[in-house]
């Protein structure tokens, strides 16, 4: 019953799907700015969407393999596959085709649907195995210190050799103590 009306709506369907399908797609290209912004404030704001803002050329790196890279790609796989589930649903139904296909085999398909999603993975792979290099590699660290998290806290430890020699806690501020441009839960009373 369903796969009939689905076949008798096929020609409003599918112009109207490609319609919606463009337009999210552009809408998706063009508001790549939109998913950053309000992102550099150190924490999630409200209406927030995408990455925080990076203050090191790696992070900055890692949200263009994000933002440009990752996201297109993705976006173009699903509306892809939601097109050929669409495409499948109202071609190959009972009503338009009563008796089945008997083809089993298509070798440039299978060679298709084998090389594009390799080709994909080496597109992607490239430069997440660059970043993962460059994370290798640490900056030299202007001091040392050990940070220890505890269950609601941080312990701070200066080394002695560095001129510390000293610890202590950040703790959280009670709620009764946060100013109005203060986080809950993220800030601290010292």
């Amino acid at each position: 019953m369903i796969l009939c009306k689905l076949a008798s709506m096929r020609e409003t369907v599918l112009p109207r799907f490609a319609g919606i399908a463009a337009g999210l797609l552009a809408g998706l290209l063009l508001s790549g700015a939109a998913f950053a912004e309000g992102a550099g404030e150190g924490h999630a704001v409200p209406g927030q969407m995408g990455l925080q803002r990076g203050t090191t050329p790696l992070a900055h790196e890692m949200h263009w393999f994000h933002d440009v890279l990752l996201l297109p790609i993705i976006t173009v796989i699903c509306l892809f596959v939601l097109g050929l589930l669409v495409w499948v649903a109202l071609k190959f139904n009972e009503k338009v085709h009563p008796v089945p296909s008997r083809t089993t085999h298509n070798s440039v398909l299978e060679v298709a649907w084998t090389i594009i999603p390799v080709l994909i993975l080496v597109v992607i792979a490239i430069p997440s195995f660059r970043l993962l290099t460059k994370q290798l590699v640490l900056p030299d660290a202007d001091i040392t210190m050990k940070v220890t998290g505890k269950q609601w806290y941080w312990t701070y430890e200066y080394p002695q050799d560095q001129g510390g020699g000293f610890s202590f806690d950040s703790l959280l501020k009670p709620d009764a103590d946060l100013k109005p441009d203060d986080i809950r839960l993220l800030a601290v009373d010292n």
